[in-house]
């Protein structure tokens, strides 16, 4: 196996690193540019060891020291041999905060056609979907496609102005679940309301239906509609979908939109085995 030795912070690949860690519009400008997104810390690499979008890897000596590491990095290696890997001095490894205290390792994996070029027409999407309409927060983002994994929803819409996918916060947090799903996003109301076949269901405090009384309507395709966080479903989404509660004690004012849509997606699959 090939090692390349990076050693200085002004590299290209380590400053592209950087870019891609970065939040909000400037890390989403780096993923577009690039076409790639950034797997941090064992875990995540270990997800997509064998897959040849995989295509370059990160670690350096101590990482390399780690038998994990050396086991994942040379496993994929063996797959996929045109993978490039490349050693960070121990000092530029510092200079990655996100990175610190984590097993050194990371890898630059290229982003699927469709989340490249978000505004291509989907024709239809019939079976179940997970619609998230501007969840900013990157870690209810990334919980969500985990639970969505979990419970064998693989299809997740994401809006205009949601924290993005492909992040490095909400890979992190969706440890490893971003492999299991079909994701769009950057959607507009209208891409999905032409696209999705199912009928829509939005959480939300007064809604015409109780989520423990919906046995007829889970047992078929739906699309769970997940609101943001301080202003709930959108209002012409809402006009297009039925409301459902979740019946909560009443002293608590609502719950987090990550454990709602645990809820009301587990409440989906318990009906169906039942």
């Amino acid at each position: 196996m090939k090692i390349e030795f990076i050693t200085s912070k002004d590299n290209s690949l380590f400053k592209e690193i950087r870019q891609l860690q970065a939040t909000g519009p400037k890390g989403q400008k780096a993923r577009f540019t690039t076409g790639q997104a950034l797997l941090e810390g064992i875990h995540l690499v270990q997800t997509w060891v064998g897959d040849p979008a995989l295509k370059f890897l990160i670690t350096s000596e101590l990482g390399l020291q780690n038998p994990e590491i050396a086991e994942a990095v040379y496993d994929h290696v063996e797959i996929c041999p045109d993978t490039r890997v490349y050693q960070l001095d121990k000092g530029l490894w510092d200079l990655l905060s996100d990175l610190v205290n984590a097993p050194q390792l990371a890898g630059l994996l290229d982003l699927p056609e469709n989340v490249l070029n978000p505004q291509k027409s989907v024709a239809t999407i019939s079976g179940d979907v997970i619609i998230l309409d501007r969840i900013q927060d990157a870690g209810n983002v990334g919980s969500i496609l985990r639970t969505a994994a979990a419970a064998g929803f693989t299809q997740v819409i994401a809006l205009t102005g949601c924290a993005h996918m492909w992040s490095s916060k909400v890979m992190r947090a969706g440890m490893g679940a971003h492999r299991l799903l079909d994701l769009y996003e950057g959607w507009s109301i209208q891409q999905v309301l032409s696209a999705v076949t199912a009928p829509l269901y939005a959480t939300t405090a007064d809604g015409e239906l109780e989520l423990f009384h919906m046995r007829k309507e889970l047992i078929h395709p739906v699309a769970w509609v997940m609101g943001s966080e301080g202003h709930g479903v959108s209002a012409d989404l809402m006009a297009q979908a039925k409301g459902v509660s979740i019946p909560i004690d009443p002293r608590v004012e609502s719950l987090n939109v990550s454990t709602a849509a645990a809820v009301c997606l587990f409440e989906t699959l318990r009906v169906r085995r039942a």
